[in-house]
C-alpha cells in the first residue's frame, strides 16, 4: 500500500476535538434515551418536526440582490420561477449603515455588494409582481432592520394585503455586527431598544414574522471555530431574550419566532452534530433558564448557508463540489432553510448560470438523493452522537465562561469575544501555511490557469447615477412638512424610549427616508466606536 503523504499523526476537526479511529458504544457519553427521543419532541435533538423533510422540505431561499431594486426584482422573479421557495434580499452598504444612496458616505457603494433601498418607492419596486402575502421573504439587515421591515408592511398593505398574514424574516442581529461584522450604527443599549421595540411589535401586529434570525454565520466567517459560532450564537440569544423579558413582554410569546442563522462550513460530521448539539442546547437553555412552557418556544428554528470564506478564487469550479458538501451536511442537520452559495462569489456577485447551478444543488439532494426519505438517518452513529456531545460540552463551558464575565456585551465591550474568533482565525491561518490542512487549489494541487473561462458580474457605475436622480426626484415630490413631523416624533420617542416601530410605518408611508429616520436615531443615540487596542 503507498504511503499517504498527507497522513497525519493525530486528526482534530476545527473546533480541536481530537478524532479517534473508531468509535462504538462506549463513546456514546449522554443520555441516548434523551437524546434519540423523537423528532418533533424535546429536547428535539432529531429534529424540530415529527415528519421533517418527509412532511415538508425545507426552504430554498436564494440569497440575492444587487445594483438597481428593478434588476434584483428580475433575479428574483428568475429564482421563483426556476424553483425557489423564499426569497432572501441582499442589500448594499450605505442601506445597512443607514445612509440614503445620495449621501457622501454612500459614494463608490451604491448597488454594489446588494440592492440600494432608500424609500418606499425603492422597495415598490424590488417588490413588483412578487405576491407577498404568499412567499416568505428574508431580510439580511441588522442596524436598519426596523425601518427596512416598514418598508415592507408599508408596501404590502398599499396593495391591500393584511401585515397578519406577512411571513418573512429579518436578521436584527446586533451583537453579532459588533463581534464579528461592523455594520453597526447606534451603541448596544439604544440597538437593544430597537431589537425589543420589533419583538414587540410583531408579536401583537405582525405575527407570522420572524422577529430576528440569531447568527453565527458571520462569527465563523470571521475566522471562529464550529463550537465557539454556536457558543457565541447562543450567549447574544440568550441576551436578545433576557433584554425583552426585562421589558416586561411573554417570553412564551415572543420567543416562538425567534430563529437562527448558521454557517455550514467543510468539516461535514462536525457540521452535522454542531446542529443536533444546538436544538438540545436551546431547548434546555429556554425551558430552564427562562422557565418556557410552550413547545414552540423552546424549538430552535434556523436557517443556514454555505460558507462563504470556504470558497475560493483558484479553480471556482471547484467550489460546486465544497457547496454541494455542505449543503448536505446542512440537510443532514436539519435545516428549515438553505441558502446555497455560488461558485463565482470568490471572484464577484453571482451570475444568473451560477445562481441557477446553486439552487439546482439544493433541488438534487432533495430529489434524488433519497437522504429525506427517512427523518434522522444519521441519529445513533457513535461518531455523530460522540460529537454532538462534546461539541455541546464545549459550548456551555464557553457560555459559562460569558456569564461569569458580566454577559456578551461587557465581553464586546472587552473584546474579549473579538479577540477568541482572532486567535482561532490565527491558528487556521497558520494549519494552511504549514499545509496541516489542505484547501484544493490554493496550498496544494494548485493549477497555473487564471480564470479565463469565468464569467464575472460587474455592476455599472449607471445605477447609483440612476439611484440617485430618482431619489432626488423623490423628495422633491413628497410633502416636506409632514416628513419634519414624521422626524420629530421619532427623535421624541427615540428620547423617551417609546416603541418606535408604528412610528416607522407611518413615516416610510408618507415617504421619509431610511437614512432621514437612521440621522434622527443618530441625534438622539450616537455613534457606537469600537475601543482599540494595542
Amino acid at each position: 500500500m503507498s504511503k499517504n503523504k498527507y497522513r497525519k499523526n493525530s486528526y482534530k476537526t476545527s473546533s480541536n476535538l481530537e478524532l479517534k479511529d473508531f468509535y462504538g458504544p462506549a463513546d456514546v457519553t449522554s443520555d441516548l434515551s434523551n437524546s434519540l427521543s423523537a423528532p418533533g419532541k424535546f429536547p428535539f435533538t432529531r429534529g424540530v418536526q415529527e415528519t421533517m423533510y418527509k412532511g415538508r422540505l425545507w426552504t430554498m431561499r436564494q440569497y440575492a440582490g444587487f445594483g438597481s431594486a428593478q434588476e434584483s426584482n428580475k433575479r428574483y422573479k428568475l429564482l421563483l420561477d426556476k424553483g425557489t421557495t423564499g426569497l432572501s434580499v441582499a442589500f448594499d452598504l450605505p442601506t445597512q449603515m443607514g445612509y440614503d444612496s445620495d449621501h457622501i458616505m454612500a459614494t463608490g457603494e451604491v448597488g454594489k455588494v446588494g440592492v440600494a433601498i432608500s424609500s418606499i418607492e425603492d422597495m415598490e419596486v424590488l417588490l413588483k409582481d412578487i405576491p407577498l402575502d404568499k412567499v416568505s421573504t428574508s431580510m439580511t439587515i441588522n442596524s436598519t432592520a426596523a425601518v427596512l421591515l416598514s418598508f415592507y408592511i408599508a408596501v404590502a398593505e398599499k396593495r391591500g394585503i393584511d401585515k397578519k398574514v406577512l411571513r418573512g424574516t429579518i436578521q436584527n442581529d446586533l451583537l453579532k455586527e459588533y463581534i464579528a461584522r461592523g455594520t453597526y450604527i447606534y451603541p448596544p443599549k439604544p440597538s437593544m431598544q430597537i431589537i425589543t421595540n420589533i419583538f414587540e411589535y410583531c408579536t401583537k401586529e405582525v405575527p407570522l414574522w420572524n422577529t430576528i434570525s440569531i447568527s453565527g454565520y458571520h462569527i465563523r466567517e470571521a475566522g471562529s471555530t464550529a463550537v465557539q459560532e454556536l457558543a457565541f450564537t447562543l450567549s447574544n440569544a440568550i441576551t436578545y431574550v433576557q433584554s425583552a423579558v426585562n421589558q416586561g413582554l411573554d417570553v412564551n410569546s415572543f420567543a416562538r419566532r425567534l430563529s437562527f442563522f448558521f454557517n455550514v462550513h467543510n468539516n461535514f460530521f462536525e457540521e452535522i452534530a454542531k446542529f443536533r448539539a444546538a436544538r438540545r442546547m436551546w431547548a434546555n437553555i429556554m425551558k430552564t433558564r427562562f422557565g418556557v412552557t410552550d413547545e414552540k418556544a423552546l424549538k430552535m428554528r434556523f436557517h443556514s448557508q454555505t460558507a462563504g470564506v470556504t470558497l475560493t478564487a483558484q479553480q471556482p469550479e471547484n467550489n460546486i463540489a465544497r457547496v454541494s458538501i455542505q449543503a448536505l451536511a446542512s440537510v443532514l442537520g436539519g435545516t428549515q432553510s438553505l441558502h446555497t452559495n455560488s461558485m463565482d462569489e470568490a471572484l464577484g456577485l453571482p451570475t444568473e448560470k451560477a445562481a441557477t447551478i446553486a439552487l439546482r444543488t439544493q433541488q438534487i439532494i432533495a430529489h434524488e438523493t433519497g437522504v429525506t426519505d427517512t427523518i434522522d438517518p444519521l441519529a445513533g452513529s457513535y461518531f455523530v452522537e460522540n460529537l454532538t456531545d462534546q461539541i455541546e460540552k464545549m459550548a456551555y463551558d464557553y457560555i459559562h465562561r460569558i456569564d461569569n464575565m458580566g454577559g456578551v456585551i461587557k465581553c464586546i465591550e472587552k473584546g474579549w469575544i473579538q479577540n477568541e474568533i482572532q486567535n482561532a482565525a490565527y491558528q487556521q491561518q497558520l494549519d494552511l501555511e504549514s499545509k496541516n490542512e489542505i484547501i484544493v487549489g490554493v496550498n496544494d494541487f494548485i493549477q497555473s490557469d487564471k480564470n479565463k473561462d469565468v464569467d464575472v458580474l460587474k455592476i455599472s457605475e449607471d445605477v447609483a447615477r440612476d439611484q440617485i436622480q430618482r431619489l432626488t426626484k423623490f423628495k422633491k415630490s413628497r410633502d416636506n412638512d409632514k416628513v419634519k413631523t414624521h422626524l420629530h416624533a421619532i427623535s421624541i420617542a427615540a428620547e423617551n424610549k417609546d416603541n418606535l416601530m408604528p412610528l416607522f410605518v407611518d413615516a416610510v408611508k408618507d415617504h421619509v427616508t431610511l437614512g432621514e429616520i437612521s440621522d434622527s436615531l443618530r441625534k438622539v443615540f450616537g455613534l457606537y466606536r469600537e475601543a482599540v487596542k494595542f
